[in-house]
């Protein structure tokens, strides 16, 4: 399918009137571009200018400022054009427009690593983290439109990898920018990609009726109309068939043809907000409307800032139609997102900015928790609480509470507060009694009975769905369970000392408790019983440590390494030619795969793995081992940088590198200095060749050196 043509000429004509202080500069803007790209041409064989300026016109719809047409008409110019840099982008354009289009260039190199929901997952998490202006997401959402209505172009296996890539990680991205024309669009074009013959049928069946469904649809309209115009309220009507897309997800999500009552949908629009209620009452006294199908997001809006009035009514003509009624104002966020409304000149816009970035670190907020959860819980959490569906519940004093679709009493009591979830002992929804495990519903107004003297059930974590409750109740039980391993271990070295007929007193006195806490590298007597219950330590070796003739751990060690046994492909290290012996990465060092690296013996922690030319072994030579590295492991291993940083955009171009080389940055710490921010970087590599590479290419940043 063709894309329609476009000149500047004919964006020109389309934004004279909206950008008026703008044109001589969109003007530059483009000229520089058409120069940049002069002589190049996509594989549709268009001109390459022509997807700015497609970018450029499917933004001017979204009603955006002025910035992202510049921007988006450059957009490509520095992964694609000849000689532009972003020096020479600040000094032509300003550095906003530089720092958009560097941002938009760095993400376009990313894609998918694998087709796993976690590597979506990442990706998703990569893109917000380095669109620090929201307005670089709408030109990649744009971007990315544009290139879907043109995939033709591409092999058809490259055509299915792009829009499982679209669906996976940008249509969330634009549904939860509220940009609902961009967001349809993909979903339809994606649809054809990956299931034709499903998106044909859908398609065939809609297309023999719909003849019939338009002239339904404007018999209706006109029925509405004249009842509005009655009561003198002004308006505009629009109809429309539901997209391709939403009628599939509705029958995959087990509804027949005949269940789908929104194929006919209008949509009203009005000047103010209690017009809209008026209107819903106008249409209910005139129209049977659906039972359960009213909802009402504008005392409720979505997360996405989404408000409208929605019915489904049964019409004269028997057909079923959802009827939605908003003001102007509401359609264009519905529509087009917040941004829609992003201006620096008019009044009031300081309000609309910060509530742009406030949504946009949201998102960041909620795809940066749980880092301590496994990536496989944590890519649940993301689809649960991020991109799943969100209900709207109430407290008995009319307070809204958001949670994801089959959230339970209990976690509404976690969110209200820990101490209200920890001492649960009933619920009542809607002036019912119903189970601690049932699922909520929009609009539930639901009360919670407490018990200072409860406490929560380990069973709850089988039905709990928010991250918040799932962590509340795992630390409550882990310090329960900390107690009991305590007094665990209490028992067990009490016993051990009772059976050798030595005195508790004796063997725990004060000089030796301090001998055992520094052999061990422990804080307290209660870390002691912890590492016996956990079986760290047995009893009898804790015992031995105050005594004289205890076993040198150097005795046990060299006892097992004569014990050969063949290294599997999860052992990193290899003892002396052994494997299951007890040993650490060393932290001072750090050394990784393909270090040369030496042991040594310790007391109580098996053998710490040194880089050889690590200056904290140099003087320990009498408690030396051989160890090395089991080359067919496929582990990965923590290594850090410390960098000194004078570079504002630093921060984007180290992800954008990390993930273009699949490394996993763990954690980032700045703290300011003379020479200018540290920057320590913790992450993951495969190897010594990895890590090679990485610092290689962080050198090549601007203003940035490794500390050694």
């Amino acid at each position: 399918m063709k894309d329609k043509a476009i000149s500047f000429e004919m964006l020109y004509k389309k934004i004279e009137n909206i950008y008026k202080d703008s044109l001589d500069k969109i003007k530059e803007a483009y000229e520089y571009a058409a120069e940049e790209h002069k002589g190049k041409y996509r594989l549709t064989k268009d001109e390459y200018i022509t997807h700015p300026l497609h970018v450029a016109d499917i933004l001017v719809d979204l009603n955006v400022d002025d910035t992202t047409i510049i921007a988006a008409l450059l957009h490509e110019v520095l992964n694609n054009g000849e000689n532009a840099t972003k020096e020479i982008l600040e000094k032509k354009f300003g550095s906003e427009v530089a720092t958009i289009v560097d941002s938009i260039s760095k993400i376009n190199k990313l894609e998918l690593m694998d087709e796993t929901e976690l590597s979506a997952i990442y990706l998703r998490k990569v893109l917000v983290g380095l669109a620090e202006d929201p307005r670089v997401l709408y030109i990649k959402l744009a971007d990315r439109l544009h290139n879907m209505r043109t995939n033709w172009a591409i092999k058809e296996e490259k055509q299915k990898s792009k829009a499982r890539e679209t669906m996976a990680v940008l249509v969330p991205i634009a549904h939860r920018l509220g940009i609902n024309s961009i967001k349809s669009e993909l979903e339809d074009i994606c649809l054809r990609i990956l299931k034709p013959d499903v998106y044909n049928d859908i398609l065939e069946r809609l297309n023999k009726t719909t003849l019939e469904l338009n002239d339904n649809l404007l018999d209706m309209k006109d029925s509405l109309s004249h009842l509005l115009i009655e009561n003198g309220i002004n308006h505009e009507i629009k109809g429309r068939v539901k997209s391709v897309y939403s009628i599939y997800n509705k029958l995959s999500n087990g509804k027949t043809w005949d269940q789908i009552y929104d194929i006919l949908a209008l949509r009203i629009f009005v000047e103010k907000e209690t017009d809209c209620y008026t209107v819903i009452g106008l249409i209910h006294s005139k129209y049977r409307p659906v039972p359960k199908r009213f909802k009402d997001y504008i005392a409720n809006p979505k997360e996405n800032m989404y408000q409208s009035l929605h019915t489904t009514i049964f019409g004269a003509d028997g057909e079923v139609y959802e009827v939605q009624v908003r003001t102007y104002e509401m359609d264009e966020i519905a529509e087009k997102g917040i941004a829609s409304h992003w201006s620096y000149k008019e009044k009031g816009t300081k309000k609309v900015q910060a509530i742009m970035e406030q949504k946009l670190e949201m998102f960041r907020n909620i795809i940066e928790t749980n880092s301590d959860e496994s990536d496989v819980n944590f890519a649940k959490s993301i689809e649960n609480n991020l991109l799943g569906e969100l209900i709207y519940v109430f407290t008995p004093k009319g307070d809204v509470i958001e949670l994801p679709k089959d959230a339970t009493p209990i976690d509404f009591a976690y969110r209200i507060h820990s101490g209200v979830g920890d001492t649960t002992t009933g619920a009542i929804v809607n002036d019912n009694i119903v189970p601690l495990s049932y699922h909520l519903q929009n609009n539930d107004i639901v009360k919670i009975i407490t018990n200072s003297n409860a406490m929560p059930n380990i069973d709850w974590l089988n039905f709990v769905k928010t991250p918040q409750a799932k962590s509340k109740i795992k630390s409550f039980f882990s310090k329960k369970d900390r107690e009991e391993y305590i007094l665990k271990g209490k028992n067990i070295l009490e016993k051990e000392i009772r059976k050798r007929k030595l005195s508790i007193n004796e063997v725990l006195n004060e000089e030796n408790l301090n001998k055992i806490l520094k052999d061990l590298k422990l804080d307290s007597l209660d870390e002691v019983y912890l590492a016996i219950a956990s079986l760290r330590y047995t009893a009898g070796y804790i015992i031995n440590l105050t005594t004289e003739d205890k076993q040198n751990l150097d005795d046990i060690l060299i006892e097992k390494v004569s014990k050969k046994s063949l290294a599997g492909p999860k052992d990193d290290i290899i003892v002396d030619g052994n494997t299951n012996i007890m040993y650490q990465i060393s932290g001072c060092c750090q050394p990784v795969k393909g270090d040369e690296i030496i042991g040594y013996i310790t007391k109580g922690e098996g053998v710490k793995v040194h880089k050889k030319n690590c200056p904290n072994i140099t003087d320990k030579t009498n408690k030396l081992i051989n160890v090395e590295w089991n080359m067919d492991s496929e582990n990965t291993y923590d290594t850090s940088l410390q960098l000194i940083v004078n570079n504002n955009n630093f921060l984007m171009d180290l992800i954008s590198e990390a993930t273009k080389d699949k490394i996993k940055i763990i954690e980032i710490n700045n703290q300011e200095s003379e020479k200018g921010t540290i920057c320590n970087v913790k992450f993951k590599v495969k190897d010594k060749t990895e890590l090679e590479h990485f610092k290689s290419q962080i050198l090549q940043f601007k203003n940035v050196d490794i500390m050694e």
